[in-house]
């Protein structure tokens, strides 16, 4: 058994003059090595060849697809878009990856994949005819299915299918936190629209040149003006606004004492908003009022 020494430290009591002190001893200590992973390592050397296929494939696709292009248009664009007959089809492999403990969802970029790895095959055989070499780009187009191949094996043995219970039980949390991620943008949505209704209410509500706008006279009010009390100006809670807006309300409703104004804004707007700044938005809205 193969083993290898590491360092390690322990606290030991040391002693001089009758003084003891508890000092750090380092100490050597063998342990023993496992054994090596063939299986791993044979698995990531399969994995890094299959990778340096993927940049032999790309390259081969390229150059074919692209120079057939390039026959009807500048040869940057031309090669830029064949690029992408490759790119389509490793792009829903790596999606592939991604799903594979889930065998439902690997199923869409799979066959996906192999519609896009037939298109780059024809692509790469019509450059081959088009070129007089059929033969050529017939062989070349197997570039690309070989490489695939080598890649649906590699991903078969990586992928680890879940059972039916647990596949359940992994979709009903995902099903969760989904919900959950919509609810957050569905809640900010409803923030915003309510806050644009309660901004229009608020707004028809202080508007003076709107007759609409005024209170309706209350059925029980008397008839003599001089036997009725006078009322307290009335605001509600059109929240949420800005303390410039609830300062602007409480103005616009009658409200002038500080003591007030600052209590409305506490109320509708922030709770911990500071007199200082109530006062300055109360002065900037007397002086334009």
């Amino acid at each position: 058994m193969k083993t290898r020494t590491i360092q390690r430290t322990r606290l030991v009591p040391h002693t001089i003059d009758g003084k003891t002190e508890m000092v750090l001893d380092r100490y050597d200590e063998q342990i023993p090595i496992p054994p090596r992973d063939w299986d791993r390592t044979v698995l990531t050397a399969v994995t890094a060849a299959a990778g340096l296929l993927l940049l032999v494939c790309i390259g081969w696709t390229t150059a074919s697809v692209g120079g057939l292009l390039s026959r009807v248009v500048h040869p940057i664009p031309a090669y830029g878009a064949a690029l992408a007959f490759d790119l389509a089809w490793m792009m829903c492999m790596a999606l592939e990856w991604l799903a594979r403990y889930d065998t439902r969802r690997a199923a869409l970029p799979r066959k996906a994949g192999h519609a896009a790895l037939a298109l780059a095959m024809v692509a790469v055989a019509a450059h081959g005819w088009i070129e007089a070499a059929l033969i050529i780009g017939i062989i070349g187009a197997t570039v690309s299915a070989i490489v695939k191949g080598i890649w649906t094996v590699v991903l078969r043995h990586h992928a680890k299918p879940l059972d039916s219970k647990t596949q359940q039980w992994v979709d009903r949390q995902r099903a969760d936190a989904g919900g959950q991620l919509a609810m957050v943008a569905v809640r900010r949505e409803l923030a915003r629209a309510h806050a644009q209704v309660h901004a229009e209410e608020a707004a028809l509500r202080t508007s003076p040149d709107r007759p609409d706008a005024l209170p309706e006279a209350s059925p029980e009010t008397p008839e003599n003006p001089a036997e009725a009390p006078e009322p307290a100006p009335a605001l509600s809670a059109v929240g949420p606004m800005t303390i410039a807006d609830a300062v602007r309300n409480a103005v616009s409703s009658g409200i002038t004492d500080p003591d007030a104004v600052l209590r409305y804004v506490r109320t509708v707007a922030d709770a911990n908003a500071k007199p200082a700044s109530v006062d300055r938005y109360l002065r900037a809205f007397r002086k334009t009022a």
